[in-house]
Order: C-alpha cells, then sequence, then structure tokens
C-alpha cells in the first residue's frame, strides 16, 4: 500500500515541481549563470544583480513596485480592517452586497480594473466630462492615486483574513477589564487588537505580495503615463529589440527576493499567533442591529459605489457611447461596437479578431480547469489520507504557487522550455498553446488544492482504511469512495480554477504562439490603441459569457448529481 502511494505522491510532486518550482528556480539560476538557458555557460557571481544600482530604469521599476506596494498594504489593511470590525459585529443591508464585492474584486482581473479607472479619470474621462471633477485627473495619475486605485481593489485580501479572525466573541475579556475601569478604547488597545493583530499582519502580507506581483494595472496605465513597476519592466524587457533576458531575469530574482521576505513575515506571524482563546467555550459573534442603520447602509454603499460602481460601471457606460466625451444622451448611445466585436477585425489593422481570442482563452482555460482539478484532487488525496515522504514539499510547491506573479512564472517558463535540444524530442513547448495551458494549471493548482482539501477534512479515513485492507488499490478508493462523496467541491474546483485562468493578462502576453489571438490581448490591445469602445465591449461580454457558462456548468452539475443520486435510491 505505501509503495502505491509513494508512486502518486512522487508523480503529483513531479509535476508541480515542473510546472511550478523549476520556473521559479531557473529565474534564481539566471542572475549566477545568466547564459546557461541560452547555450552559454558564464559564471558571473551577483554582480549582474549589482547592476540594479547602476542602471536607472530598474532602479525605479524596484522603488516604484516597492512604494506601492507599501502604500497599497497598508491602506488596503486600514479598510479591510475597519469593514471587517463593522461586518463582524452589526448586520444590515449593505453588510451582504460587501462580501459579494469583496469576491467580485477578488476574481476580477486588475486591468479590466485599473482600465475602468482610466477612462473614468482620464482628461477626456467621465470624471471630467460629465462631472467637471478635473482634480480627479491629477489625483489618480499620481504615486497617491495608484496607491488608492490599488488598495480598493486589493482590500479584500484584509478584508476576509481579518473578519475570519473577528468573527469570534472575546468580550468576556472586555467585559473584565471594563469591571477594573478600563475605558472602550483602552479594552480595543489592549485586548481586542493585540488578538486579532497576527490577521491584520495577515491581511497586509497578502496585499503586499498581490499588489508588488501585479501585472495588470500597470500595463493599463503605462498607456497613459510612465511608472515603471517590476513587472512592466519585465514584460518590456522581453519584448524589447534587442530582448533582454539579463534585465528580466534580475527584475524578477529582485521581485522574488521581495515575495520571500513577504512570505517570510507572513509564517512567521502564523507561527506567533495565540489560538488559546479558541477554546471549547469559544462561540461567534452574534451580529447585532446597529442604532443607526440607515447610516451603515449610506457609507457602506456609497464604498461599494466608489471601489466597484466607478470601474465596472464605467466600463459599461463608454461600451454604449459613440464618443466618450460626448456625454450620456440619446443621440450618442450605440451598439456598434458590440457588433464590430462579432463582425471581425479585418478593417482595422489595430485590433486583435474578438471570436478567435474568445475561443482560444475559454479552450484553454477549460482543459487548464479540468487537468488542475485532476491533479489537485490527487495532491489533497495525498496531503489528507497517506502517509507519503512527499508530503512536505507538496505542502510547500502548493503555497509557493499562491505567491509567484504569473510574469515571473512567465520568464521562467520561457527559460526551461525555450531550449533547442528539446526539440528533438518534441517537448519544445515554447510558441506553442500547450505551454500556455501548463501555465494554466499552475496558476489554478492552489485554488483547486485549497477548495478540495477543505471537503476532504470532513471525511473519515476509516472507510478508506477499510477498503485497502479489503484489497482495494489506491485508484479503486479515490475512485468508488472519495470521488462521490466530494464531487461537488470538484464541480466548484474546477469552475473556480476556470474564472481564474481565463484573464491572465501576464502569461497571454508573454508565452502566446506568434499570431494567436487571446481575450485578455484583444482587451489590452484595443484599449492601448485608445479604442475604448471596442475594449469595454469585449469587457463586457467577456465577463458575462464567463459567469453564464460557470452558472450554467454549475447548474447542470447538481442536475446531473441529483440525477444520479436518484438512479441510485
Amino acid at each position: 500500500m505505501k509503495a502505491s502511494e509513494a508512486r502518486w505522491g512522487g508523480g503529483v510532486t513531479l509535476l508541480l515541481f515542473l510546472f511550478i518550482f523549476l520556473p521559479l528556480l531557473a529565474v534564481l539560476i539566471n542572475v549566477v549563470f545568466p547564459g546557461l538557458f541560452f547555450g552559454k555557460l558564464q559564471y558571473s557571481g551577483l554582480g549582474l544583480a549589482a547592476e540594479l544600482f547602476h542602471r536607472p530604469l530598474w532602479r525605479q521599476s524596484l522603488l516604484n513596485s516597492v512604494t506601492l506596494a507599501l502604500g497599497a498594504a497598508t491602506l488596503g489593511t486600514l479598510v479591510g480592517g475597519i469593514l471587517a470590525t463593522i461586518r463582524a459585529r452589526w448586520n444590515f443591508a449593505a453588510a451582504r452586497l460587501l462580501d459579494l464585492t469583496a469576491w467580485v474584486l477578488l476574481i476580477a482581473p486588475s486591468f479590466m480594473i485599473a482600465q475602468g479607472w482610466v477612462l473614468f479619470a482620464s482628461a477626456d474621462g467621465l470624471a471630467h466630462q460629465w462631472l467637471g471633477w478635473t482634480w480627479v485627473t491629477s489625483f489618480i495619475f499620481s504615486p497617491a492615486g495608484l496607491v488608492f486605485v490599488m488598495a480598493l481593489s486589493k482590500f479584500p485580501l484584509a478584508y476576509l483574513a481579518i473578519l475570519a479572525a473577528t468573527e469570534w466573541n472575546v468580550r468576556q475579556f472586555g467585559h473584565a477589564a471594563q469591571l477594573n475601569g478600563a475605558s472602550p478604547f483602552t479594552v480595543w488597545r489592549t485586548i481586542e487588537l493585540p488578538l486579532s493583530r497576527p490577521s491584520y499582519l495577515a491581511g497586509w502580507t497578502l496585499v503586499f505580495m498581490d499588489t508588488i506581483g501585479d501585472f495588470g494595472l500597470p500595463a493599463a496605465l503605462a498607456t497613459v503615463y510612465k511608472f515603471p513597476t517590476l513587472t512592466y519592466s519585465i514584460y518590456s524587457a522581453i519584448y524589447q529589440s534587442p530582448v533582454r533576458f539579463d534585465m528580466a531575469g534580475v527584475l524578477a530574482f529582485y521581485l522574488v527576493l521581495l515575495l520571500v521576505l513577504a512570505m517570510a513575515i507572513l509564517l512567521f506571524t502564523i507561527r506567533r499567533s495565540r489560538y488559546d482563546f479558541l477554546n471549547a467555550r469559544a462561540v461567534k459573534t452574534v451580529k447585532g442591529v446597529p442604532r443607526y442603520t440607515w447610516l451603515y447602509n449610506l457609507l457602506i454603499g456609497a464604498f461599494l459605489l466608489i471601489c466597484l460602481g466607478i470601474p465596472i460601471g464605467t466600463s459599461a457606460a463608454v461600451s454604449l457611447l459613440k464618443q466618450t466625451g460626448a456625454g450620456l444622451r440619446l443621440d450618442n448611445l450605440t451598439l456598434t461596437h458590440y457588433r464590430e466585436l462579432f463582425s471581425g477585425a479585418t478593417s482595422d489593422h489595430r485590433l486583435l479578431d474578438y471570436l478567435d481570442g474568445l475561443v482560444h482563452s475559454l479552450t484553454i482555460a477549460a482543459t487548464a480547469a479540468v487537468l488542475s482539478m485532476l491533479i489537485g484532487f490527487v495532491i489533497a488525496y495525498v496531503l489528507s489520507f497517506t502517509e507519503s515522504r512527499f508530503k512536505l514539499v507538496l505542502q510547500l510547491f502548493s503555497i509557493i504557487s499562491l505567491a509567484v506573479p504569473g510574469v515571473v512564472l512567465g520568464i521562467g517558463y520561457i527559460f526551461v522550455w525555450n531550449q533547442k535540444w528539446l526539440e528533438p524530442i518534441g517537448l519544445h513547448l515554447y510558441g506553442t498553446p500547450s505551454l500556455l495551458v501548463i501555465a494554466g494549471i499552475a496558476g489554478a493548482i492552489p485554488y483547486a488544492v485549497r477548495v478540495q482539501l477543505g471537503a476532504f477534512g470532513n471525511l473519515s479515513g476509516t472507510m478508506l482504511r477499510a477498503a485497502a485492507i479489503q484489497g482495494a488499490g489506491i485508484f479503486d478508493r479515490m475512485r468508488h469512495i472519495v470521488l462521490p462523496l466530494v464531487r461537488q467541491s470538484l464541480l466548484i474546483a474546477t469552475l473556480a480554477s476556470f474564472g481564474t485562468s481565463i484573464f491572465d493578462l501576464a502569461l497571454a502576453s508573454m508565452l502566446k504562439p506568434a499570431n494567436y489571438s487571446l481575450m485578455p490581448l484583444v482587451i489590452d490591445r484595443a484599449f492601448e490603441f485608445s479604442r475604448y469602445g471596442y475594449a469595454t465591449a469585449a469587457t463586457v461580454v467577456s465577463c458575462g459569457s464567463v459567469v453564464l457558462l460557470i452558472l450554467l456548468f454549475h447548474t447542470a452539475g447538481r442536475l446531473i448529481f441529483q440525477r444520479m443520486d436518484r438512479n441510485r435510491s
């Protein structure tokens, strides 16, 4: 039995090594041996890494990324902490909308959110033309404005982390302190804040890591003004002439170092956390109705309108306008941009074909989602029900994949899979759709594993051990016992992987085959050439199609499962 468990554990560990860890390792090796992946063995020590301090663009990219990440993490954690504290204590109508908005922002691609803000705040945008708010342009397109926009799109990470910690009722400690004369602020400062401090630090590091590794927002804003970041400079190094793999490798190296530092803070925070107040008497906080409910609804509703309504609403409005600056009038409304999506782009060389991009992206995302679900199922099984010696490595690889940005994964894939010696054995995958599928699997694995681990946690290993004693192999146990019990979570994991991998702009930009259209590239290309109506119409149709497909497959899956249960009974 242990031999078969070792084979299954070793197999999925090898896949994660190839898909996730090897590209990351290649980025680090490239700094010391910059020509290794291109047939030139040249040892440079850390001299290439030190070039960062002599190259203004490299140094400015690092400085901008760190400034943006620090500011967004601090502001995002502050916003998320306030909202989580309110949500954990009070129940009101806008609270559910707050939860929904947090998940929408968590899933939505940042480049689409950024494009909505650009259309709203630019000199000929809606804020200027419709509302006369000229100050919005100078504010949003400044470092402080970038921090503001990024914090509003990343705060859900801190909100969800803090909300999970603050929903437990620890008021007995506060009541004891108040009996000894402590004021409400003293109670919050000396009791509630120290107990929830690990969640604040965890939220801060999550926002920091997601911000510094983000590619979509810098890519969208680069069309308006120059604000080089590490991720965008890596992308530019790959697509400039001549190609600067050395520059991309060094910047990716520093990006990985920052992420490692942030992960070390996160792990240190978790290890220093105290859970002894969560004993058998721990109860969740019963949410009450606030005294001024209308005020809570008004303030939360206004906040949701800013963080989600502005970017989404602006994109939807612009997609229906003939001219963006002509105002919201009946004679300025049109469906031309939507018709143009499905009529082909041959009349405009600046546009990529939308239908081809839609079909390619849906096909790649669907393939990656199914394969990531299968791999994630085996990983979750090995982690939950076996004593495989690969469990620690599997945990490490699946956590690393959460933090590695798509742009670092992309440059690593170029280093690894663009080797001439791979051509004779048919594994020269760079420039083929297969590499996009592998990249999609690497990005979806953490979600697939986490969702399925949650479902496996409710299963008892007793029946698996009984089946093993009766001679059932590990494949039979997975197929006939575990699979029927967790099929609903498998469906959710597949749909979550599908939704998260379809809009990855970084991987699509760096790994796409020549003359191959993908949906994120269609939207980004149209936006880059100021075809805002076409870009926003593509955004609306793409998001609507993905949501519709997810709902359709989720409903179909539930109906099929119910029919199977009826037939069995």
